[in-house]
């Protein structure tokens, strides 16, 4: 059984696992658009491809899975999920099944104002969410709201271009800086991150780890502990069943006072999910028994509570003199 692993970028330990997981039963083949990405040094093949946005881009992937026999394929980028869920009856057709969400659910998480209309609708506690400066200052007025509050893209990912903001002035010159901006309350609390697994033959969450976080460097979670409470385990499965998500989620989580608040949902590995592997929450795993056919084991909860993850920086090194460097 052969994977791919579509935008490998910097996520070598996912490659790692993958590999550790499939042993001698198949290979993992990495794709990339530049060649100074680690990750796809740990596969066993690295394809160099286009950026997702060529034309040709779905085209070459396609050519690969069958060059490759490829049974799986997902993505570790935000941008590029929408269209593996979008083509999935053409990966199908060349015997690729993508471990994606259903589209339209892909496409809410990737809009964060209809992710926080779709858990308004669920009645799920979440920030207050605006689109239009003058119904925010509205707010503002009647009490709803107060800064400090969070400006950020609608689409967008990798925290960039996310700004906490105190005053009218600041949410003025941002709007006029930016186009499709959201304003998001400020949840003053302790911030968790949610590892999931739904079951891609069941629909069944066979596994959370949740993990406190202690420090966050761009946009992911650079130290955290791993954490376990009932209340949060059943409001996660509830809401990840109910919505009918597949295969991996991370879920970012906000709890102000005794009240958990949804605050994100990513349908992807998020850049937090080694400590839930070391943890023994063996997403990889899961994966390849869903696509040999065999559904999961109900493993919600089946850890450590206490463990500490602590990122550090690692390099690759390689002589590249024999190829084009693609940036």
């Amino acid at each position: 059984m052969n994977l791919l692993i579509l935008s490998a970028g910097t996520r070598n330990k996912v490659v790692q696992y993958f590999k550790k997981e499939l042993g001698s039963e198949g290979k993992v083949i990495a794709t990339d658009c530049s060649n100074l990405a680690p990750a796809v040094y740990e596969a066993d093949r690295f394809y160099l491809v286009p950026r997702i946005t060529a034309p040709d881009y779905l085209d070459t992937i396609l050519d690969i899975c069958r060059k490759e026999d490829i049974k799986g394929v997902f993505s570790l980028i935000d941008p590029e999920l929408s269209l593996l869920a979008k083509e999935r009856e053409r990966f199908l057709a060349v015997g690729a099944t993508p471990v994606i969400s259903p589209y339209e659910l892909v496409e809410t998480c990737f809009d964060k104002y209809k992710m926080y209309r779709m858990l308004c609708g669920m009645q799920i506690p979440t920030g207050k969410c605006y689109i239009e400066k003058e119904e925010f200052y509205q707010g503002l007025r009647k009490g709803e709201i107060s800064y400090p509050v969070f400006v950020k893209p609608v689409k967008g990912s990798a925290s960039i271009n996310i700004n906490k903001v105190y005053s009218d002035k600041e949410i003025e010159v941002l709007f006029s800086l930016y186009d499709d901006l959201m304003i998001q309350e400020y949840m003053d609390g302790t911030e968790y991150g949610a590892d999931v697994y739904v079951d891609m033959l069941t629909g069944e969450c066979t596994s959370i780890f949740l993990k406190e976080k202690i420090k966050m460097r761009a946009g992911e979670t650079d130290k955290s502990v791993s954490v376990k409470d009932e209340n949060l385990f059943a409001l996660i499965e509830k809401f990840v069943e109910k919505c009918g998500f597949c295969g991996m989620i991370d879920i970012d989580i906000f709890k102000v006072k005794d009240t958990y608040y949804i605050s994100e949902v990513n349908p992807r590995f998020g850049g937090g999910y080694p400590h839930a592997y070391e943890c023994g929450v063996n997403m990889p795993e899961q994966v390849i028994r869903n696509l040999k056919g065999e559904s999961n084991r109900d493993s919600v909860g089946c850890y450590r509570t206490g463990i500490c993850m602590m990122k550090y920086n690692e390099i690759t090194i390689r002589d590249m003199n024999d190829m084009e460097i693609v940036r």
